[in-house]
């Protein structure tokens, strides 16, 4: 092997496991399916900047590659990984992929140095190679520790599980859930935002203390049979499916299919009671209660929550810090179920008392003289509505930063434009998925636009002053 192809066979390489570095980012982004990242990604023109583009240079360049390869497409794919939000993360699952993309293109490269072949290597070929081997080797283990976990439950014999879905809130009603019952049981819930089947398998198997009481598990889904695979893992005792609304549109195509989607979280063979909210569906079962429509009397300021509830046949008076009167409804299902497991009046409305808000979720933050509002992981339309409804009670100036509504519709995130119009000063509107709706729309004093969420920081200090509000509503990452 010559000087020559010495530097074709690295060079070849290094190009190969950079296209793969692409690859596995966006397949983790999308929950690893390769259908999603080629049909459904938000930035389609990535793939051709990143990957298409790069790949055709390659065979057409020939020789002169390296020169395009070293001086422009290895600066631009490190910049476009230095200005993602989310970077990729080193799992186990990517460690495999990347050490089998690197061993299969080390050997296509020896055997075509072998047979004397050109300097131009396959690129397309490993790839594949790799996908389709780490496909497998995933299914493989999935199925293994699927039936870790399912022991693990079964094991576990005095275990209440709770399982918990809905198009809004379901975080902030699974954290309820765990604090109003923590108060007299040992709760375990799935953290952060883990609501996929593979992330709730992997909690069970690494983190479900085995002392546990009730199990909280939170649901989510993209396609149909997406809850159902959660139900048949885990067999709930409880379910509570939340509001329901047009939240993931675009995968789901029609509301009367999220519903279905989210009512597969009843197909438990140990359920024993089904707290469904009056938006998702009126049929009558005797396993269901419905919810939603009993909280009165409600106040929602910037100080916090007050509303009555009947309880266990009597009626009782609410109050918590906890910011937003939409929250009323995941606060309302953590009741029921507090009541449902035996705890009694009181215990509930000491409880409820000491809820904390969930982090990014319509948190107060008073820091210099400003109040902010992070509602950052609230992406629904009665969430945000209700954001700029509590800013509205500021005296002062009032700033929102957000990208707008995302998975949803033009007519919502016109909504959502009117409502800021009415109540903010300052509009900072983040990414470009709406950008040129909420520019075209938008009305306040000042408007900015940023394409760059790197500048918000820089920006709010030099737009913003003691004796604002700032509400940041909704953050997208930006490969949305």
């Amino acid at each position: 092997m010559d000087y020559g192809q010495m530097f074709a066979f690295i060079t070849n390489i290094i190009f190969v496991m950079t296209l793969g570095w692409y690859l596995i980012t966006n397949l983790q982004w999308y929950d690893y399916r390769i259908e999603r990242v080629l049909l459904r990604h938000h930035k389609t023109w990535w793939h051709i900047v990143y990957f298409i583009l790069p790949f055709i240079s390659y065979y057409v360049l020939g020789d002169y590659f390296w020169i395009v390869f070293y001086l422009v497409i290895i600066p631009a794919m490190l910049m476009w990984h230095l200005k993602l939000d989310k970077k990729l993360v080193i799992t186990w699952r990517v460690k495999r992929f990347l050490i089998l993309l690197f061993s299969v293109t080390l050997l296509l490269n020896f055997l075509l140095t072998l047979k004397e072949a050109s300097q131009t290597y396959s690129v397309f070929i490993p790839l594949v190679i790799a996908y389709l081997g780490s496909w497998g080797t995933e299914k493989f283990l999935f199925a293994a520790y699927k039936r870790q976990a399912k022991q693990k439950i079964a094991s576990m014999q005095d275990l209440t599980i709770i399982c918990v879905t809905g198009s809004y809130g379901k975080t902030s009603m699974k954290n309820f859930i765990a604090q109003v019952l923590g108060q007299k049981f040992n709760v375990y819930a799935t953290p952060r935002s883990v609501n996929t089947l593979g992330g709730i398998i992997r909690d069970v198997n690494e983190s479900l203390p085995a002392y546990t009481q009730v199990y909280i598990c939170e649901a989510g889904a993209r396609e149909v049979g997406d809850i159902y695979a959660i139900a048949q893992l885990l067999h709930p005792q409880i379910v509570v499916v939340g509001k329901v609304g047009p939240q993931h549109l675009e995968y789901f195509k029609t509301l009367e299919r999220i519903q279905r989607t989210k009512l597969e979280i009843i197909q438990s063979n140990r359920l024993k009671r089904a707290f469904i909210h009056t938006s998702v569906t009126n049929e009558p079962h005797e396993k269901v209660t419905f919810f939603g429509d009993d909280i009165h009397n409600l106040v929602a300021t910037l100080e916090g929550i007050d509303f009555d509830l009947n309880v266990g046949g009597e009626e009782r008076h609410f109050h918590t810090s906890v910011l937003g009167g939409f929250q009323t409804i995941n606060i309302n299902a953590a009741i029921l179920i507090a009541s449902e497991m035996g705890m009694k009046g009181d215990e509930i409305v000491s409880a409820v008392e000491k809820l904390k808000s969930v982090e990014h979720r319509l948190e107060r933050i008073d820091a210099g003289g400003k109040i902010i509002l992070d509602d950052g992981y609230n992406g629904n339309i009665d969430g945000m509505l209700e954001g700029v409804r509590l800013c509205s009670l500021h005296t002062g100036r009032k700033v929102i930063v957000t990208p707008g509504l995302v998975e949803s519709t033009e007519e919502l995130n016109s909504e959502l434009i009117s409502a800021i119009n009415k109540v903010f000063d300052i509009a900072i509107i983040t990414g470009s998925l709406n950008a040129v709706q909420f520019d075209k729309e938008l009305t306040v004093a000042q408007k900015i636009m940023l394409s760059d969420k790197s500048q918000m920081v820089k920006t709010l200090g030099e737009v913003t002053r003691a004796g604002d509000i700032i509400l940041f509503a909704n953050d997208a990452p930006n490969f949305i």
